[in-house]
C-alpha cells in the first residue's frame, strides 16, 4: 500500500518547494463534501479545492459531460475549428452575470489568466493604461496578475521588477479600517476616497479601470459594507472607467448568489470567473458589456487551449446543478449555520476578533489581545494543524494568516457541516488551554 509518507518522500525529491502544501496528505478518492487519503483516512473537506468544488467533488452530473464530451474530441482549437460547448456557454454566461445589456465572453484557462485578459479588454476599450487595485487583493500568479495582488510573501518576492501604471487604493476591511474610523459614522469614507486618490496617485483620465473582489479571497474575506460597491461604480461611470469585478472565489453560489456582487445591487462592466465554474476543469471566462468586449482587434484575444470543450462541457453541467438543485439558498443556509457557530465561539474563546463574511463564504480572525487586534497567526496555524489531524481539511488567509476560511463544497450534508464545526470547536479549546 502507498503511504503518505513515501509519497512525501517522492514529492520532495522530484517537485520544488515553491509550490506550497497544506496538508502532507495525498488524496485517494474524493465525493460530495469528503476526502479519503492512499491511507484510507476520511477528511470533511472545508477548503473545496480552494473554492473549485462548489457543486461537490466528482459531481455526478459533471463527471457524465466530462465522459460524454471526452468521447466526442478533447481539443481542436476554438480558433482553428470552432465548437458549439464555446459559444453554449457563453451564451449562458452572458445572460447569468449582473447587467441588463448586451454582452459577450472570452474563456480562458485560469483566474489569473481571465483577470490579464479583463485588464487588456479595459484598456483596448478606453485607450487608457492604469489600474487600480486594492490592498490585500489576490488576483493570481503571472506577471500582470501579480503585480495586482497585494500581499508580497510568498506571492511577489523575488520575483520582480513587476509591470507599471499598478495603483493600489485600501479597501473596506472595517476590523482593520485603515483611515482609523468605525462604520457607518465613516460614511464608507474609503469608498469616496478613490477621489482622492485621482489627485495624488493617478489621473482618473489615465486609468482604465478599477479592479475588485466582491469580498476578499485570500485577502481575508473581507465583505464591505452594503454601500461600498455602489459609491465605486458611481465614480467610475463619472470618469469613464471600466469596473471589473473579480468573482473567481465568489462566484458560482459561494456566498448564497450565483455572484457575489448581486448583494450590493451594482452591474460590473466587466466579471472574471474561474474556480467554480468548472468543479475542477481548468477554465475561466471574462463576461462584459459588448462594446468592451469587441474593443481589442481581431486574435487580440485567446489561446491554445482557452475554453477547452471539456472544460466548457463541465461547466455547463455545472450552471444544470446549480439552476436544478438552488444552489445559492443552499449557501445562504450553510452560512448561517456557520456564522452562527462562529458567533458562539467568538463569546466563549477571546482569541476570535472578528466574524464576517457573506453566504457559506466565512471567516473568523484570530488575535492575541482584542484591544491591539495583534494577529494571532501562530495559533491559527496550529488550529488548522489540529483540523488537519482530526479528519478536517481547513485553510487559512488574510494579510496576517490568521483568518480561518470556509470554501466547503455547497453539497455538504448538515451532519457532515456540524462534525467539521465541531473539530473546529475542539481546535478553538485546544489552542486556547
Amino acid at each position: 500500500m502507498k503511504t503518505n509518507e513515501a509519497l512525501l518522500a517522492k514529492r520532495s525529491e522530484h517537485v520544488p518547494k515553491g509550490p506550497f502544501n497544506v496538508a502532507p496528505y495525498f488524496t485517494a478518492r474524493a465525493k460530495g463534501a469528503e476526502i479519503w487519503d492512499v491511507e484510507g483516512k476520511r477528511y470533511i473537506d472545508f477548503a473545496g479545492g480552494i473554492g473549485v468544488v462548489n457543486v461537490g467533488h466528482c459531481n455526478d452530473k459533471v463527471v457524465e459531460a466530462i465522459k460524454k464530451q471526452a468521447d466526442q474530441y478533447l481539443h481542436t482549437c476554438f480558433h482553428i475549428v470552432m465548437y458549439e460547448p464555446y459559444v453554449a456557454l457563453s451564451e449562458r454566461l452572458n445572460k447569468l452575470t449582473p447587467g441588463n445589456f448586451p454582452k459577450k465572453t472570452v474563456l480562458v484557462n485560469s483566474g489569473a489568466e481571465a483577470v490579464e485578459n479583463a485588464v487588456k479588454v479595459a484598456r483596448s476599450a478606453t485607450g487608457r493604461p492604469a489600474i487600480i487595485v486594492f490592498e490585500d487583493a489576490f488576483h493570481g500568479r503571472t506577471m500582470m496578475a501579480m503585480t495586482m495582488t497585494s500581499k508580497v510573501k510568498p506571492y511577489k518576492f523575488g520575483f520582480g521588477p513587476f509591470m507599471p501604471e499598478v495603483y493600489r487604493m485600501p479597501y473596506a476591511y472595517c476590523y482593520r479600517c485603515s483611515m482609523g474610523l468605525t462604520y457607518p459614522q465613516c460614511g464608507v469614507e474609503c469608498a469616496h476616497y478613490l477621489e482622492s486618490f485621482f489627485i495624488n496617485y493617478v489621473a482618473a483620465e489615465s486609468t482604465a479601470a478599477v479592479v475588485v473582489e466582491p469580498v476578499l479571497g485570500e485577502g481575508g474575506f473581507v465583505a464591505p459594507p452594503p454601500e461600498y460597491f455602489s459609491i465605486l461604480t458611481d465614480i467610475c461611470k463619472k470618469h469613464g472607467i471600466v469596473f471589473v469585478a473579480d468573482e473567481i472565489q465568489t462566484g458560482m453560489c459561494r456566498t448564497g448568489k450565483i455572484f457575489a456582487m448581486e448583494h450590493y445591487g451594482v452591474e460590473p462592466d466587466l466579471v472574471i470567473m474561474a474556480k467554480s465554474m468548472a468543479a475542477g476543469m481548468p477554465l475561466a471566462a471574462v463576461t462584459g458589456r459588448q462594446e468592451m468586449m469587441e474593443a481589442p482587434m481581431t486574435g487580440g484575444l485567446g489561446g491554445t487551449y482557452g475554453g477547452n470543450p471539456v472544460s466548457c462541457s463541465a461547466a455547463l453541467a455545472v450552471l444544470d446543478f446549480i439552476e436544478e438543485t438552488n444552489l445559492s439558498e443552499r449557501a445562504a443556509e450553510i452560512g448561517r449555520t456557520v456564522r452562527h457557530k462562529f458567533l458562539e465561539l467568538q463569546e466563549r474563546f477571546s482569541l476570535i476578533g472578528d466574524v464576517r463574511g457573506l453566504g457559506a463564504m466565512m471567516g473568523m480572525e484570530l488575535v492575541e489581545d482584542r484591544t491591539t487586534k495583534e494577529p494571532a497567526a501562530a495559533k491559527t496555524k496550529a488550529l488548522v494543524k489540529f483540523c488537519h489531524e482530526h479528519g478536517l481539511i481547513a485553510l487559512t488567509c488574510g494579510r496576517y494568516s490568521n483568518v480561518i476560511r470556509t470554501l466547503m463544497p455547497l453539497v455538504i450534508t448538515d451532519d457532515q457541516l456540524m462534525e467539521g464545526l465541531n473539530i473546529i470547536e475542539n481546535g478553538m479549546e485546544a489552542i486556547s488551554k
